[in-house]
């Protein structure tokens, strides 16, 4: 038996019939095609799934699709309004990425960060990104990259 769904995704409102129990995390992958939101571990651990729920950072995997029904997510590809958002440049600019798998969610993560926090230590950023995990960088140029980006945010 399927179920409806009415869920806004980065500003669109998508109508869907799935199955009860897919993930949110499959819901934009598979329904939506939006691929930036990636799957790391299915357990809720590397925080690559990471999507903004009404707001708030959330690991898109440990969520069902229809318990978001009627709310309002935010992918990394809601990010940019015609141009990269400051964290996107940021990334770029302080080589924060390697391969890129933990980006997006380390983005929408430091997203939720600043939106509370506009000019956090860089023991808090650090502290922020517990729940995302990165094998290639160390997370040097990661907190470099949330830092350059707050810095713009403010100017």
């Amino acid at each position: 038996m399927k179920t409806n769904v009415k869920i806004t995704v980065n500003g669109t409102v998508y109508e869907r019939e799935i199955e009860p129990r897919m993930l949110l995390v499959y819901f934009l992958r598979e329904e939506l095609h939006l691929t930036g939101t990636h799957i790391g571990c299915d357990t809720s651990s590397c925080g690559a799934c990471t999507v903004h729920l009404d707001g708030k950072a959330l690991k898109s995997c440990s969520m069902l699709a229809v318990q978001a029904n009627g709310m309002s997510v935010t992918t990394i590809e809601g990010m940019a309004n015609g141009e990269m958002h400051p964290l996107q440049k940021g990334f770029h600019e302080e080589h924060g990425l390697q391969c890129g798998f933990c980006t997006p969610g380390m983005i929408m993560t430091a997203a939720d960060l600043l939106a509370s926090n506009p000019n956090p230590t860089e023991h808090e950023i650090r502290e922020s990104l517990e729940g995302n995990l990165c094998r290639c960088t160390g997370y040097h140029n990661i907190v470099k990259s949330i830092q350059h980006a707050a810095k713009e945010m403010q100017s």
